[in-house]
């Protein structure tokens, strides 16, 4: 087989992998001359040209002439009498360069030469694919679902990419089929072996920073500011927004008329609560505005601690706690400050007692269902609408009425 027809035949490595003809040359030589050095045991005296225009090559090896009885190594020497079949006028001490078929390395060596090349091919693609991904960590991107297992999804991107979606990184509401277009970002890249292990994730915080990018033209053209996004995926998020123009409304064009411009976002995540508020460098403010729908009386702030205390109305304590906490549990992530709830307007004459104080009398998972939304005490029940109280708690109305009744009770003896 000559050098051109094996050439030749790699080629098609090329047109599979998608390798540039230059770096496939570039592979090529190297591959040679790893199989020089294996049946010569050096490479130094041998010249591979590689002409990647045509698509074709020679290997020229070099040796010194010494005379007939003088020959000591064979592949950096040849004798006077071989060096003149060749040329007929060469002398001793003279270089000759001979040109070497691929024939002469043997087939066993040229069937190695092959897999080598296949290898070192399979490298490249695989270090190209870790240096293309690691570029898009923190992007959004697209891909198919190939396969769904118990603990992940399979996808596989345009280029025939294996992504993997892990279950911890899908939102709870996620549900997929073959063939269904999943949107996340790339988290993160590792090389297991030679292959790189791309992750892709959908309950990311950065995930959902970009999806507002994506969507909010004003936020694409860093007109608004995404300050800090925080979620509970599938369920709550916030999101603190800014602008330098004062005459753009950051929070409205984000949410847009109606929710128009929010509405996609929100359906993307498996319809998960997003309330963007207006960042500020005034903590009380900014507190208050985080522990949104609640309305906040007032603010007392323990920098030192990163702790504060806000004092809300009865009616307002349970819109800030939110259902299962979620509320001030994002308020607190979002302005890295523990805040502790503090209950106003209860005077010497509305004593009120603790749910806890009733546990002979209701269950113990009904007491930590009413703690999960912040009413922790008989009167902060008794202030609340039994059809708001039934939406927000997994609770039946026959159970809540129940609860209402001996709590009433109480207040009656």
């Amino acid at each position: 087989m000559e050098n051109i027809a094996l050439i030749d035949s790699f080629s098609e490595f090329k047109d599979d992998k998608f390798i540039d003809r230059v770096t496939l040359m570039a592979i090529l030589e190297d591959v040679f001359r790893n199989a020089l050095k294996k049946k010569y045991g050096s490479d130094d005296n041998f010249d591979i040209i590689i002409n990647p225009d045509k698509g074709d090559m020679e290997i020229w090896q070099r040796r010194i002439v010494v005379a007939d009885d003088d020959l000591d190594l064979e592949h950096l020497e040849i004798t006077l009498s071989d060096a003149r079949k060749i040329e007929p006028d060469f002398e001793i001490g003279e270089e000759v360069s001979e040109e070497v078929k691929l024939i002469d390395l043997g087939r066993r060596a040229i069937l190695a030469l092959r897999q080598n090349l296949i290898s070192k091919i399979h490298e490249h693609d695989n270090t190209n694919l870790y240096k293309q991904f690691k570029d898009l960590i923190g992007e959004i991107y697209t891909a198919e679902v190939h396969h769904v297992r118990p603990r992940v999804v399979i996808l596989i991107d345009d280029e025939g990419n294996e992504i993997i979606l892990p279950k911890e990184k899908q939102i709870p509401s996620d549900f997929f089929r073959k063939g269904d277009n999943v949107k996340g970002i790339i988290e993160s890249v590792e090389l297991k072996g030679n292959k790189p292990q791309i992750v892709m994730s959908r309950t990311a915080d950065k995930f959902l920073e970009k999806l507002f990018e994506q969507e909010i033209p004003e936020v694409f053209d860093g007109l608004i500011m995404i300050k800090k996004v925080v979620r509970i995926p599938g369920e709550k998020a916030k999101v603190a927004v800014d602008s330098y123009d004062d005459r753009i409304d950051p929070v409205g064009a984000c949410v847009g008329m109606k929710g128009s411009r929010i509405h996609g976002i929100v359906r993307e995540l498996g319809n998960e609560n997003i309330d963007v508020i207006n960042y500020t460098t005034n903590l009380q403010l900014y507190i208050t505005r985080a522990l949104s729908p609640a309305k906040v009386s007032s603010v007392k702030i323990d920098e030192e601690k990163k702790r504060a205390e806000v004092f809300l109305k009865l009616e307002e304590v349970s819109k800030a706690i939110g259902r299962g906490g979620h509320n001030i549990k994002l308020a607190g992530l979002l302005t890295g400050y523990e805040l502790d709830v503090i209950r106003e307007g209860i005077t010497a004459e509305e004593d009120d007692v603790e749910l806890s104080e009733f546990s002979d009398e209701i269950d113990g998972w009904v007491i930590d269902e009413f703690a999960k939304i912040g009413l922790d005490t008989a009167r902060s029940i008794l202030n609340q609408d039994v059809a708001d109280l039934v939406r927000r708690t997994d609770l039946e109305e026959e159970t809540i009425l129940e609860v209402i009744k001996i709590l009433k009770e109480e207040f009656e003896d």
